[in-house]
């Protein structure tokens, strides 16, 4: 597999495509290439195979439009007459499948050729007549390609390039045995074009195995970064993080939001917790059969909707021109799963923004993020209720100032609402009738708003027992996340912890003595949430950490030196060996 030695190309125009080409780039506004068109049309990679990095929104459809080209137009610029396609891609998705063949259309629409979609959810006997009737261009999806192939109606013998589209993801998806039946299909002089965000092993070996001496295009680090993206992080309690989704969505109220989960049991929670609170939400999951992710989608574009909650792979492909917003509800896995989700939003040269969620114990490896990914994030404080409330004071003025027709009709209503009521009257009126509508924004804990701690116990705890956890400054730890940690673990609430000591590598903490039996006896019956289950508490004890003078941030107060003590010998200097703890929230969705 060589490497590309294309560096930034220097192409400005699309001057060496074929005529006909041109003229449709032309009539769809395209004047310059991007880094990833540029890079497929230069001479280096003219005829090749070509494994490709690229991320979403980069016009990668337009790039392997274009690359094709030369296997495609006769002489005149034409596709010429032919029954066998000749030209192959394989997306993971449907709504990927037919974006691309959507695109194709227009791109090759001069040049006489045929394009057929072949996806799941759609007549399949329908697919296999535009099949027999004869295709220049196959799109579709790996399990419909293969089922059409094992049944006679996908004939490839002719085939001269073959496209994979956001390889990583068909290969993450459980699609290795359709992608090598299929290609085992076709012809082994054929082109093999890769496109995929990221090269992991798997599709080192694929592009081994299917593709002769591939050139290696990377445009990743010109592509990163959308312009017109915004990025913020907002720090939270792990426990706030349902309520942090709520107060940004109310804050930013936009016409189209997509928040990400991990998992299909967090889409599932945080869209019931959502529809529950008043939101127009709808989800997109493995769980989902294609009739119900063509209900959202559509309910989406009809403004129906204006929240989707989804995971990764069910996103991909979604094109919405009003979702304005993206919401990084868990953390991306790594710096391109951050930038194909962000990639949601910001498109076609409109405004987007893109808010991380970032759990406080997350917060060095979401930063560690942000610089792998070249994108520079505002950190910024969580809306209050009192700023959503000032935010929609100024959205009803700007809803109820603009200007709007009326018939008859209408003033007859005004004038008898006018006679029984005072304007005062009926516009506080029409104000309710506007909050009502809207979610109530949510009160967010605030560990810096703790009152000082005062000399002595608190009242209730002039008796209490010291517990120890096995992770102090050097694994993130931090009283906003520890408080509710430790309530779920022990069963008991913030009032019965007392004081929080916290060493380079251990925290102690006190619980009354009242409710320390209760506690131990929970800690043997529950475990932590993933990430957490590292994570040992047990009762300490030795010296009372109040003995020596700590470095520590103190429970109840913030700026106030705690008690110091020596730090325990855990096996290595300082602690070492032990992996930095990656708290995950307990009131996260599921």
């Amino acid at each position: 597999m060589a490497k590309t030695g294309l560096g930034v190309p220097s192409m400005t125009s699309f001057t060496t495509v074929p005529s006909l080409l041109g003229e449709a780039l032309a009539a769809h506004g395209y004047t310059a290439p991007t880094p990833v068109q540029a890079a497929v049309l230069e001479p280096e990679a003219a005829g090749r195979d070509l494994i490709v990095s690229a991320q979403t929104g980069s016009g990668k459809t337009v790039a392997f439009g274009l690359a094709m080209a030369a296997e495609l137009l006769g002489e005149d610029g034409k596709v010429p007459f032919t029954l066998p396609p000749l030209a192959l891609l394989i997306a993971p998705t449907r709504e990927l499948a037919l974006q691309v063949s959507r695109e194709l259309m227009w791109l090759y629409a001069k040049t006489g050729a045929r394009i057929a979609t072949c996806v799941g959810g759609m007549d399949a006997g329908k697919e296999r007549r535009n099949l027999q009737h004869g295709a220049h261009i196959v799109v579709g999806t790996p399990g419909r390609l293969r089922d059409h192939l094992e049944r006679g109606a996908l004939d490839l013998s002719g085939l001269r390039v073959a496209v994979l589209d956001e390889a990583d993801e068909m290969l993450d998806m459980g699609f290795r045995e359709d992608l090598e039946q299929i290609l085992d299909a076709t012809p082994g002089q054929r082109r093999t074009l890769l496109f995929s965000a990221t090269i992991p092993k798997p599709i080192v070996a694929l592009a081994k195995r299917y593709q002769r001496d591939a050139l290696r295009i990377s445009t990743v680090g010109e592509d990163r970064g959308h312009g017109d993206i915004a990025y913020q992080a907002v720090t939270v309690a792990p426990s706030d993080i349902e309520n942090a989704v709520v107060n940004l969505l109310r804050f930013h109220e936009a016409d189209s939001a997509m928040l990400f989960c991990a998992t299909r049991d967090n889409v599932r929670h945080l869209h019931a917790s959502l529809i529950e609170r008043g939101f127009a939400a709808v989800a997109l999951s493995g769980e989902h059969s294609q009739n119900e992710r063509n209900a959202a989608l559509q309910a989406l574009r009809d403004r129906r909707a204006r929240v989707c909650v989804a995971t990764d792979v069910a996103a991909r492909g979604i094109d919405l021109p009003t979702l304005t917003l993206v919401i990084h509800v868990e953390i991306p896995r790594d710096p391109d799963a951050l930038q194909h989700r962000s990639g949601r939003t910001g498109r076609a040269g409109k405004k987007g923004t893109a808010v991380l969620i970032v759990p406080h114990p997350r917060r060095r490896r979401v930063e560690a993020m942000l610089r792998e990914a070249r994108v520079t994030a505002d950190w910024i404080s969580m809306p209050t209720p009192e700023a959503i409330r000032a935010q929609d004071h100024e959205r009803l003025l700007t809803a109820l100032l603009e200007p709007v027709e009326t018939d008859d009709e209408d003033k007859a209503l005004a004038a008898r609402l006018l006679a029984e009521r005072t304007p005062e009257d009926i516009a506080a009126a029409l104000v309710r009738m506007h909050r009502a509508k809207m979610p109530e924004a949510e009160e967010l804990l605030d560990a810096s708003a703790r009152p000082a701690r005062p000399d002595g116990p608190r009242p209730g705890f002039e008796d209490t027992v010291w517990f120890k956890m096995d992770c102090g400054r050097r694994h993130n730890a931090d009283p906003r996340w520890i408080l509710p940690l430790l309530c779920r673990r022990g069963h008991i609430t913030r009032g019965e912890i007392g004081a929080i000591r916290i060493s380079a590598t251990e925290t102690f903490f006190q619980v009354t003595r009242a409710s320390a039996d209760r506690f131990a006896d929970a800690l043997k019956r529950t475990k932590g949430t993933e990430g957490e289950d590292g994570i040992h508490i047990a009762p300490h004890h030795g010296e009372s950490p109040d003995a020596h003078q700590s470095r520590g941030p103190v429970r109840n107060g913030p700026n106030r030196p705690a008690p110091n003590r020596p730090v325990p010998h855990r096996g290595a200097p300082g602690g070492a060996g032990k992996p930095p703890y990656r708290a995950k929230p307990n009131r996260a969705p599921r």
